[in-house]
């Protein structure tokens, strides 16, 4: 594996890891948030393209405020009120959301250096990350032992990231990776064109502060429906309550026997180049984000879209909705995997 110093933050060195993932596919990542960086991945052509927004300096990732490519943590997503009763006491968080609490908070996983270590795995060399978060961080209970791997998959060109979290205390876990991928490459403008299938037939409903109700509608007859492929740009714009509120998509689908083992949630393809994206997961939800907030020069307007595997978000306030709670001596692990290759369009 490659690695070279990327700078400094925090007091602490700054690395930038590059990862064989066989027959050209190579996947860059910093222990800096644990960001992916680059995700170089062939066309039909045989052409090499990086399909993941991301920057090309430590810099761009330390004044970023899309989160893009980091490790979220420890709540991905929202928490409604930026609060949350665990037994009988109630823990206040940082409302970097409006009201609401986001992706663990404006100093959460993504914002820290972790401690990085090559380790050797089933199918060659890899990256596990870790990092203790203490007690109060960001508002949350307990000391958190965190550790990520990120390593190749038998097959060419898959990553698959394991996540494993301790706490000495219960505390709340929804560990997920924020990637925006664009199949055409970085830098080009849209991914309106790119197809999707998720393997859903539900969704939880969202207020207009992109926050779940409570309520799970089936996707049939919404233009959240993506349970036979079609481009992400055919309804994006909709006239229905749940694309407005969303701004476009940016809801929890319920993964078709989510949580029941590692299944296949989302597949993407892009005509043009022949590239395709599946991703897998042990996650009961996964969060398919269209890039409707994103604005800069370098990631414009939906030019990238982000699959985020993860507990549903608000899941601390509702009863039926899969437990975020991690308890006092119990081990928090799930595992993804983003696996790419080519198809005859």
């Amino acid at each position: 594996m490659e690695r070279r110093i990327w700078g400094t933050v925090q007091g602490r060195t700054v690395e930038l890891f590059t990862l064989n993932l066989g027959k050209g596919y190579q996947a860059q990542i910093t222990n800096f948030g644990g960001a992916l960086v680059s995700f170089l991945a062939p066309d039909r052509q045989g052409r090499y393209a990086n399909v993941l927004l991301g920057y090309d300096s430590l810099e761009g990732y330390i004044k970023c405020t899309s989160s893009l490519g980091v490790l979220v943590g420890r709540h991905a997503n929202r928490i409604e009120d930026a609060q949350f009763t665990l037994g009988d006491k109630t823990y206040k968080l940082a409302a970097n959301d409006g009201r609401n609490h986001l992706h663990g908070g404006p100093g959460g996983f993504g914002k820290v250096v972790w401690e990085p270590r090559v380790v050797e795995t089933p199918f060659g060399e890899g990256l596990e990350l870790s990092y203790v978060s203490p007690h109060g961080e960001e508002g949350y209970p307990g000391n958190l032992k965190v550790q990520v791997t990120y390593s190749p998959t038998e097959e060419a060109g898959g990553l698959r990231l394991d996540y494993v979290a301790e706490a000495d205390q219960d505390t709340v876990v929804n560990l997920t990776n924020h990637a925006y991928f664009n199949l055409a490459g970085q830098g080009q403008d849209s991914i309106l064109d790119h197809e999707l299938a998720l393997y859903a037939d539900f969704f939880t409903a969202i207020n207009n502060e992109g926050v779940p109700t409570g309520e799970i509608f089936k996707v049939a007859g919404t233009p959240l429906d993506f349970r036979q492929m079609h481009a992400i740009g055919d309804k994006i714009d909709a006239d229905h309550e749940q694309i407005r509120a969303g701004k476009g998509y940016d809801h929890n689908w319920i993964v078709r026997n989510g949580g029941k083992g590692l299944v296949r949630a989302a597949r993407a393809e892009h005509a043009p180049t022949g590239r395709v994206l599946e991703v897998w997961t042990t996650k009961p939800g996964i969060q398919f984000y269209s890039g409707n907030f994103l604005n800069t020069p370098v990631h414009p307007y939906r030019s990238g879209f982000c699959l985020e595997t993860q507990f549903f978000p608000n899941s601390l306030r509702f009863s039926h909705f899969p437990s975020a709670i991690l308890k006092q001596g119990e081990r928090y692990e799930h595992s993804t995997i983003y696996d790419f290759s080519q198809c005859n369009m």
